[in-house]
C-alpha cells in the first residue's frame, strides 16, 4: 500500500479549467502556480527530485492570483513525521532566495536545531551547486555566517534590484523576527507553540513585504496547541480566503495499527517508509497505551488528541465503556462511594459515585471480579457553581445513601471543606446523614489520581460513557510530584471530574467490608 499524495483536508484551488500537468486532475499550470518551478529547481539544480507529495503540495500552495502575486498568505501543513519534510524546507527557502531573489526568508522552529538542519543543508547545496554558487560571494565561507544566534546565508547584491537576499533561522520565541521585515516566514512545529508569543512577533514581520507568506508545518497537537488550533479551525472554515490548510491525517477514532489510515497521514507510506515499520510501531504503542500511544497518534497518524501526556489511556477508558445495559448502582449502596471536586476557576464542579461489584455482578456482565463501576451523579457549572452545590448536596447525599462522601480538600475544594466536613458535635444538625462517613482524600491524592490510570489500564473500571466525565478524564494530565503524580489540565481546561471519578474509585476500593445485617431474635 502506497501513502496518499493527495492530503485528507486541503484547500481547493480556484483556478478552473481543462486539467493541468499537475497530475492530480486540478487544472493549475506553470503560469497558475510557481509550485512547479519549485519542483524543476528540486530536480535539475539540487538533484534531487521532490517526493510525489511534496511536488503535490508546493504546487497547490504556490497557486497564484490573476496578478502574479501568491493566493495565500498563510499555508498550514500537517503531515507525519519522517516524510521529507526537512529537504522540503531546504528547497523552498533556496527557491525563494535565490529563483524569486526576496529580500528575506527566516526559518523559525522551538528546536532551533531542527531550523539549522534545513539551513544547513541549504548553505551546502548552495556552494555545492554551481548555478547558486555563482549567486554567492566569491571568497570563502560564501556569504555563510555560522556564528550561534546569527547564522545567515547572504547572496551577492542583485543586479537591477539593488540588494542581496539572505536566509536566517531563529527560535520561536517573543523576539524572534522583531524588527525584521520578512518576506517569506518558515515556522517548524507549529503545535509546539502553547501560546501567541512567537506567532504575534514574527507573523506582524511580513504585513509590509507585498506578495509575502508564511509556511507552518507540523503534526497534530492537543490541548496545549492553541496556535495551531486556532489556525486549523480558521483554515478549514474557509474563513480566510488567504489562508490554506492541506492535511495528511488519518480519521479521528482510526486505530494506530490500522495500514490504511497510515497511508493518510504518511504520504511516503511504500516509498521511503517501509508500512512494516510502521505497523511494529504502531503495535507497540497500542501495548504500551498512555504517553507512547499519544505520540504515535499525534506525530505518526496526526490525530488531535487531549493530551501528549495523558493520566488516563484514552484507548482502554474506551473500551471499558458501559452501553447497554448501564450498570445501576443503586443496588450496591453498601457499596457505594461519592467523591466530589471543583475546577481550579470554581466555575464547575463534579460528584462521582464508585462501587466494587459482586462477584456474582462481575459474572454477569462478564467482567473480571472486583471491577468497579463508576458513576457521574450530578455537575453543577457557572459563577455559583459551589453556592448550588451547597444547597443541593445535602439531598443528593440523603437520596443515595452512600457508606462514603469523600472530596480533595488539598486543591480547590478546600472551599467548601467547611460545608462538608463532619461537625465535631454531631448533635448540631444533621450532616452527614446517618450511616455516611465523610472522608478528606488529602495525602492519598497522588494514589487516586495513579490509582484509578492502574485500574483503567488493567480494565478493572467499567463507566456509563458520559461525556462530562470522559472529557475530564481524557483531558487530564500527568504532573509530577516526585516519584508519585496527581492530575493537572491546560490552562481553561476542567479536570474536576477526573478527579471526583478518581475519588470515588479510590474510597469505593479502600471502604471496609461491609457489616453483617442485623439478626431479627
Amino acid at each position: 500500500m502506497l501513502g496518499s499524495t493527495t492530503p485528507r483536508q486541503w484547500t481547493k484551488p480556484l483556478v478552473t479549467g481543462p486539467l493541468g500537468p499537475c497530475g492530480c486532475g486540478c487544472a493549475l499550470t506553470e503560469d497558475t502556480s510557481y509550485g512547479f518551478d519549485v519542483a524543476w529547481v528540486a530536480e535539475r539544480v539540487l538533484k534531487t527530485p521532490l517526493d510525489p507529495w511534496e511536488r503535490w503540495l508546493v504546487i497547490h500552495a504556490g497557486e497564484l492570483l490573476p496578478d502574479g502575486t501568491p493566493r495565500f498568505r498563510h499555508v498550514l501543513v500537517i503531515v507525519a513525521r519522517q516524510n521529507g519534510k526537512t529537504y522540503l524546507l531546504t528547497v523552498l527557502a533556496l527557491f525563494w532566495l535565490f529563483t524569486e531573489k526576496v529580500r528575506l526568508v527566516v526559518s523559525m522552529s522551538t528546536n532551533l536545531d531542527y531550523a539549522k538542519e534545513a539551513w544547513e543543508a541549504g548553505c551546502e547545496y548552495a556552494v555545492d551547486r554551481p548555478q547558486l554558487k555563482k549567486r554567492l560571494p566569491a571568497r570563502s565561507p560564501y556569504g555563510i555566517r555560522r556564528t550561534n544566534g546569527q547564522q545567515q546565508l547572504t547572496t551577492k547584491t542583485w543586479p537591477k534590484l539593488g540588494y542581496k537576499g539572505r536566509w536566517k533561522i531563529a527560535a520561536s520565541n517573543r523576539r524572534g523576527g522583531r524588527s525584521l521585515s520578512i518576506a517569506r516566514l518558515i515556522l517548524d512545529e507549529l503545535r509546539e507553540h502553547d501560546s501567541w508569543e512567537a506567532w504575534s512577533a514574527a507573523v506582524p514581520a511580513t504585513n509590509a513585504v507585498p506578495g509575502s507568506q508564511v509556511f507552518a508545518f507540523t503534526n497534530m497537537g492537543d490541548d496545549s496547541s492553541v496556535v495551531l488550533d486556532s489556525r486549523r479551525a480558521s483554515s478549514l472554515s474557509g474563513e480566510d480566503p488567504a489562508s490554506a490548510i492541506f492535511e495528511w491525517s488519518a480519521p479521528e477514532g482510526s486505530r494506530a495499527d490500522d495500514l490504511r489510515a497510515l497511508a493518510m497521514s504518511n504520504p511516503n507510506l511504500g516509498r521511503r517508509i517501509h508500512p512494516d515499520v510502521l505497523l511494529g510501531d504502531a503495535r507497540a504503542a497500542l501495548a504500551e497505551g498512555g504517553e507512547q500511544l499519544a505520540k504515535f497518534l499525534t506525530e505518526i497518524l496526526c490525530i488531535r488528541i487531549r493530551s501528549r501526556k495523558p493520566g488516563i489511556d484514552a484507548a482502554k477508558w474506551a473500551d471499558q465503556a458501559a452501553t447497554d445495559p448501564k450498570i445501576d448502582l443503586a443496588p450496591y449502596r453498601n457499596r457505594t462511594a461519592l467523591c466530589l471536586d471543583v475546577s481550579l476557576d470554581g466555575q464547575h464542579v463534579t460528584l462521582c459515585a464508585a462501587a466494587v461489584l459482586p462477584d456474582e455482578k462481575c459474572a454477569e456482565f462478564e467482567l473480571p471480579a472486583g471491577t468497579v463501576a463508576l458513576e457521574a451523579v450530578a455537575a453543577w457549572d457557572g459563577p455559583d457553581a459551589t453556592l448550588r452545590l451547597r444547597r443541593e448536596l445535602p439531598g443528593i447525599v440523603a437520596k443515595v445513601k452512600p457508606r462514603a462522601l469523600g472530596w480533595l480538600p488539598g486543591g480547590p475544594a478546600a472551599a467548601i471543606t467547611p460545608d462538608i466536613r463532619a461537625p465535631k458535635d454531631k448533635r448540631r444538625g444533621t450532616w452527614p446523614p446517618r450511616g455516611v462517613v465523610v472522608e478528606e482524600i488529602k495525602a492519598d491524592t497522588p494514589a487516586a489520581c495513579m490509582g484509578l490510570a492502574e485500574q483503567v489500564r488493567t480494565g478493572m473500571v467499567v463507566h456509563p460513557n458520559d461525556d462530562l466525565i470522559n472529557a475530564h478524564v481524557l483531558g487530564a494530565q500527568k504532573l509530577a510530584r516526585g516519584n508519585v503524580w496527581v492530575f493537572s489540565a491546560e490552562s481553561g481546561q476542567h479536570v474536576d471530574g477526573a478527579y471526583a471519578a478518581a475519588g470515588a474509585v479510590h474510597l469505593a476500593r479502600t471502604l471496609p467490608p461491609s457489616p453483617p445485617p442485623l439478626a431479627v431474635l
